[in-house]
C-alpha cells in the first residue's frame, strides 16, 4: 500500500497573474502527483478563508509563500507515512489541522491543494484514471459526462467592460463531449463575427468571453441569439440561454435594491423576480445563477416558487459549496440547483459531502471553475465521477479554459471506448 513520503509546494501564477499554489506528493514507492488550485476575483461572504501573505511589497499582497510554509512544516509531518489511499482520513487531518469553521488558519487554498494532490497520486497508485478513482473512493457509480455550460459574454467582475452581470452563458443540447463543445465553438465564433459585424470589439474577459461595451444586457442576449442562428444552430432546440446575476455585487445594502449601472434602472427583489419571469417568457433561458443577494433567503425562496419549475435556479454565493449553507437552503426551500467550486470549501471530502447532500434533495449540480484559474483540469474529472449535470469551464479561448474541455473530450473518448 503506497504510503507519503513527501511533500512540496511551491508558489505559482493563476491566469489573471497572480500567484496561487502547486503541491506535490511523492510516494514511497517513487510516484509522484502534482495538483494547483484557483484564485479567484469573485469571491463570496461565505466562502471559506483563502490565505494570503499580505507583503505589499511582493504582488501588491497576495503572495502565498506563507501556504508554502505550512504545507511544509505544520501539513508534512502530519500525514507522511499515510496511505495515500486513505482520502478521507487525509481530508479529515487537514480540517482538524486548520480547526477552524471557514480555513482562517491554514486557508482553504492550502488544504486544498494538498487533498487534490493526493488525490490524484491514489489514482496514480491505483492505476486508475482520476475520474475512476474518485467515483470508486466516493460511491458514485457509474461516470456520466455532464453538460457544459459555456460562458461567451463576460461582465461584471470578470472583465474591463460596462456588462453588469458577470456572465452569459449557452448551453448546448445533451450529446457526446465532442458534439457538445463544437457547438459551442461554433456559437462562439459566430458571435465574434456579430460582434465585428456590428462595430463591436472582440476582446476578451478573464474567462475567455467576449468583454465589449453593449448599449443594454439584453443586447447580449440578442447578440448571442443572432450568433446561434448564423452558426446553424436553433435558439431553444438546439441550445439554451444562462445568466449569472452575479446580484451580491449589484445590491445595495442601504436601499435594499439591485442597481443595474448599463440599463441605468435599479429593482427591489421583487421587481427582479417579475423582470426575469419576463425575460423567460421572451429568450429560452433555462439557467439562473445568483439571481439574488446571498443572504436574501426569504426573497431566494419566493424567486423559486414563482419560476423554479420554469428554470434553474442556481446559487452560487448562496451556497458557497457548504453542506450547512445548502442545510438552510433545503429548509426554506431556496433554489433547485447549486454551483460546486472545491476551493469554497477546502477539501475534497467536504467538497464531495455537498454534491451528494444536493443529490439526495434533487438539486441539480454544476461544477465549476474560477475566475483565476490555472491548468489543472481536476474539476472535470470531479464532474464526471460525481455524475454532475452540468460543468463550467469558462468560454471556449484561453488555455487554462480550453484545457478543461480537452480533458471532458478525452475523459468520454475513455468511457465509450471511441
Amino acid at each position: 500500500m503506497p504510503k507519503i513520503k513527501s511533500l512540496q509546494a511551491r508558489e505559482i501564477l493563476d491566469s489573471r497573474g497572480w500567484p496561487t499554489l502547486e503541491a506535490e506528493v511523492v510516494l514511497d514507492n517513487g510516484l509522484s502527483a502534482r495538483a494547483s488550485v484557483p484564485g479567484s476575483y469573485s469571491i463570496g461572504d461565505h466562502e471559506a478563508f483563502e490565505f494570503r501573505d499580505g507583503d505589499k511589497k511582493r504582488y501588491r499582497g497576495l503572495g502565498v509563500l506563507k501556504s508554502v510554509a505550512k504545507i511544509k512544516e505544520v501539513i508534512e509531518p502530519s500525514i507522511m507515512g499515510m496511505s495515500i489511499l486513505q482520502q478521507s482520513e487525509i481530508d479529515k487531518i487537514l480540517i482538524e489541522l486548520d480547526g477552524t469553521k471557514n480555513k482562517s488558519k491554514l486557508g482553504a487554498n492550502t488544504t486544498l491543494v494538498v487533498s487534490l494532490a493526493c488525490a490524484r497520486a491514489g489514482a496514480l497508485a491505483s492505476k486508475q484514471e482520476l475520474f475512476a478513482y474518485l467515483g470508486e473512493t466516493f460511491s458514485f457509480g457509474k461516470p456520466t459526462i455532464p453538460t457544459p455550460v459555456f460562458n461567451i459574454f463576460n461582465g461584471g467582475r470578470h472583465a474591463d467592460t460596462n456588462l453588469d452581470f458577470e456572465e452569459f452563458l449557452i448551453i448546448p443540447k445533451k450529446a457526446s463531449a465532442s458534439e457538445m463543445i463544437r457547438q459551442g465553438a461554433d456559437i462562439f465564433h459566430a458571435l465574434g463575427d456579430e460582434l465585428k459585424q456590428a462595430g463591436y470589439d472582440t476582446d476578451t474577459g478573464a474567462e475567455g468571453g467576449y468583454a465589449p461595451d453593449l448599449d443594454s444586457s439584453i443586447e447580449a442576449i440578442e447578440l448571442i441569439l443572432a450568433a446561434t442562428i448564423r452558426a446553424g444552430y436553433n435558439p431553444g432546440q438546439d441550445l439554451w440561454l444562462g445568466v449569472d446575476i452575479g446580484s451580491s455585487i449589484l445590491f445595495e445594502e442601504s436601499s435594499k435594491r439591485y442597481i443595474f449601472p448599463l440599463d441605468n434602472a435599479y429593482f427591489t427583489a421583487d421587481n427582479l423576480i417579475g423582470l426575469y419571469d419576463s425575460w423567460f417568457k421572451k429568450y429560452p433561458i433555462i439557467y439562473l445563477e445568483d439571481g439574488l443577494a446571498q443572504d436574501d433567503w426569504d426573497k431566494w425562496r419566493d424567486l423559486t416558487t414563482e419560476l423554479g419549475d420554469k428554470v434553474m435556479v442556481v446559487g452560487d454565493d448562496l451556497f458557497a459549496t457548504n453542506s450547512n449553507r445548502l442545510r438552510k437552503g433545503i429548509q426554506e426551500k431556496a433554489a433547485n440547483s447549486l454551483v460546486i467550486k472545491p476551493s469554497q470549501i477546502g477539501t475534497l471530502t467536504e467538497t464531495v459531502e455537498c454534491i451528494k447532500l444536493a443529490d439526495k434533495h434533487n438539486y441539480r449540480v454544476i461544477i465549476s471553475h474560477r475566475s483565476g484559474e490555472t491548468n489543472d483540469s481536476f474539476i472535470v474529472d470531479l464532474a464526471v465521477a460525481t455524475r454532475a449535470d452540468y460543468l463550467k469551464a469558462g468560454s471556449l479561448s484561453r488555455g487554462e479554459r480550453v484545457v478543461k474541455y480537452n480533458r471532458l473530450m478525452e475523459i468520454d473518448n475513455i468511457i465509450y471506448k471511441k
